[in-house]
């Protein structure tokens, strides 16, 4: 085994990714907003069921409340009570994206808070394949709000120093790691008709 493959000099790496998760977790819990890596560019996150939180992210950001915000996961099952309302095509065309750059507007049925849905009676949901934000919404316990890290009509940020230089000190947590690559943000599709809203 080659000494940069040695399980000894893997040791602090995985301590590090450890200390880094478990900080943006607590950070989530106490109502903070964070920066995190998407598939494409970096997002803002923060608890969808702290009204607080969410606020704070909107005005971070210059957002209206009413246009709503995307819940990401790395577990299908956050999602589950959601997606059971769906038929078979509809939940195949789902299953055929996920996990990946693909946010889905499914019909919420009254079940998640305005202050995440805005005014439509959809909500955009999305199974990330993003190796960090997926371990995050995991170790949270849930899935958490993410929607680009960008004031409202400013280019989305792909690095981190661009967070840094649109936010300054006023998030309570920034990193984990690079975006995946992609040069488009995520897809967005209809989960009713398959319609493509917005291209990928």
């Amino acid at each position: 085994m080659s000494e940069n493959h040695s399980p000894i000099n893997q040791r602090p790496m995985l301590h590090s990714f450890g200390l880094t998760m478990a900080t943006a977790v607590r950070a989530l819990a106490a109502g903070g907003v964070i920066a995190h890596p998407t598939e494409s560019v970096w997002g803002l996150a923060c608890d969808p069921a702290n009204p607080d939180a969410v606020a704070r992210l909107l005005r971070l950001k210059n957002r209206p409340l009413e246009k709503g915000l995307i819940l990401v996961s790395g577990d299908v099952k956050h999602f589950s009570d959601l997606l059971h309302n769906l038929s078979g095509d509809q939940r195949a065309r789902i299953d055929a994206t996920w996990p990946g750059p693909v946010t889905w507007l499914v019909p919420h049925f009254d079940q998640v808070p305005t202050w995440v849905t805005g005014v439509h009676h959809s909500v955009a949901l999305r199974h990330t394949s993003h190796p960090f934000t997926a371990a995050l919404s995991r170790a949270f316990g849930g899935a958490i709000v993410s929607t680009s890290a960008n004031p409202t009509g400013c280019q989305p940020a792909r690095h981190k120093y661009q967070v840094l230089r649109y936010f300054g000190d006023e998030l309570d947590f920034v990193g984990g790691g690079n975006t995946g690559g992609r040069s488009a943000p995520s897809e967005i599709r209809d989960a009713s008709s398959g319609r493509i809203v917005r291209a990928g």
